[in-house]
This record gives C-alpha cells, sequence and structure tokens, in this order.
C-alpha cells in the first residue's frame, strides 16, 4: 500500500478511530484524523504515527454539520492530496434506557451524527472520488443493528440499521465509478464509548467467544477493507462480533 492512499477517519481521536488511524498508517496510508472536540487526544494519535514514519493530518470537524464536512475535505486534499478512502466512523450512542424514556433532542442529535454524519461524508467522498479514479468507502456500523439493543438504545441500532442500508445501496450506485463501499459492524469492543465503562466485561459470558472485543481486531477489519486484497467485496457488511 503506498502513500498515494489518502485516508480520512472520522471520530479517530479515541477508540477503534484511534485504533484505525494507526493502522492504516502502518499499512502505508496518509491519515486525516477528523475529530470532535478533543484535540489533545487527536495530536497524541497524530504524532505516534509520525514518530512511526507516517503522515496525519488532524481537522476538528461536526460530521453532522455540512459546511464542517466540506471543510474537513478541503483540508485533507490540500495537506495530503486526493481522498482515496473514509472511513466513517464518528458516532454518538445517544440516551441510554427505555425508548419511552429517551429524550427527543439527544435521539435527533444521535441521527444527526450517526446517520446524516455518514451521509454528509460519504457524498463528499464520491464526489472526490468519481473526479479522481475511485476509492473506497468504510462504514462502521454495529451488532447493534440485528440485536435490536432493547433496553439500552434501540434508536442507536436503528442508526446502525441505517448504516447497513446505506453500505448496500450506495456500493451498488457508484460501483462503476470504482468506488467500493462496506461496512464493519462490531461487537461490543472495550472503549470508552460505553456509558457503563465495565459493560464490556459485564457482557462477556453472553458472547460465543467469551469476551469484548479490542479496538485493534476492528481496526484489522476495516484495513482489510480499504486493502487491494478486498478488491472484489463490495456492499458487504463485515460482522466482527465475537459469534455473535
Amino acid at each position: 500500500m503506498s502513500e498515494r492512499n489518502v485516508t480520512v477517519v472520522t471520530g479517530g481521536s479515541r477508540g477503534i478511530g484511534a485504533a484505525v488511524c494507526r493502522r492504516l498508517a502502518r499499512d502505508g496510508h496518509a491519515v486525516v484524523l477528523g475529530y470532535r472536540s478533543d484535540t489533545p487526544a487527536a495530536q497524541a494519535v497524530a504524532e505516534e504515527i509520525r514518530a512511526l514514519g507516517g503522515r496525519c493530518v488532524t481537522v476538528a470537524v461536526d460530521t453532522s454539520d455540512e459546511a464542517s464536512v466540506e471543510g474537513l475535505f478541503d483540508a485533507a486534499a490540500a495537506e495530503l492530496g486526493p481522498v482515496t478512502g473514509l472511513v466513517n466512523n464518528a458516532g454518538i450512542s445517544g440516551p441510554n434506557g427505555r425508548l419511552a424514556d429517551a429524550d427527543a433532542a439527544g435521539m435527533r442529535r444521535a441521527l444527526e451524527v450517526n446517520v446524516l454524519g455518514y451521509l454528509l461524508c460519504a457524498r463528499r467522498a464520491v464526489r472526490d472520488m468519481t473526479r479522481t479514479g475511485g476509492g473506497v468507502i468504510v462504514n462502521i456500523s454495529s451488532a447493534a443493528a440485528t440485536l435490536g439493543s432493547p433496553g439500552q438504545y434501540v434508536h442507536y441500532a436503528a442508526t446502525k440499521a441505517a448504516t447497513d442500508a446505506l453500505t448496500v445501496g450506495l456500493a451498488k450506485e457508484v460501483a462503476a465509478d470504482g468506488i467500493r463501499v462496506n461496512c464493519v459492524a462490531p461487537g461490543t469492543v472495550w472503549t470508552d464509548f460505553h456509558e457503563d465503562p465495565q459493560r464490556p466485561a459485564r457482557i462477556a459470558a453472553t458472547v460465543p467467544l467469551g469476551r469484548a472485543g479490542q479496538p485493534e481486531e476492528i481496526a484489522g477489519a476495516v484495513a482489510w477493507l480499504l486493502s487491494d486484497d478486498a478488491s472484489y467485496a463490495s456492499g458487504a457488511v463485515l460482522r466482527v462480533a465475537g459469534g455473535l
């Protein structure tokens, strides 16, 4: 994989996104790390990548805002060249608990980030990649899309079902433009995404493999889908959920 690969990773300052940034840098990608607000965390990941000889630029972005997304991709092109890859990863859970108790503002924000944000980033990526000869988009979904997350956040599960539908439909729409679109659907992973920091330990007994996942295990799946080894994969939803 040559450094002609310039990949945008949203939500890249922590958790799965940070692991993806590190892995892609090791695989030779120049990385554009999009992050919402934690500048020190984003800079720390970027410095790790640079210390290994990779290229990384950090860009603050609200993926639910059209102008902010345009700024992210404009900065990517200006700093590193034409974007060849996008990892749509930025997401939030919204309210935890039963749907009957969820507040509308929290659900609306989850929809804006998890669905509209993915659509806006994918739209801009497709526009750029169509003009420059193709590329690859990987959306981060969740096993929640099919499990439903009852009692926890069914609205979040619904946004991830939308991600799966986006992946399948867009893959068919842009295949003739030389763009592959795929999806990774993680199960519960050890990150600070969870309202209960010990949730990954608590659910271990319910997972066929007996444990929660590590961010690096998700990053490996993302890296494969972005690689030439996955050249015939498009419209796939790759479940990395310990057997759930």
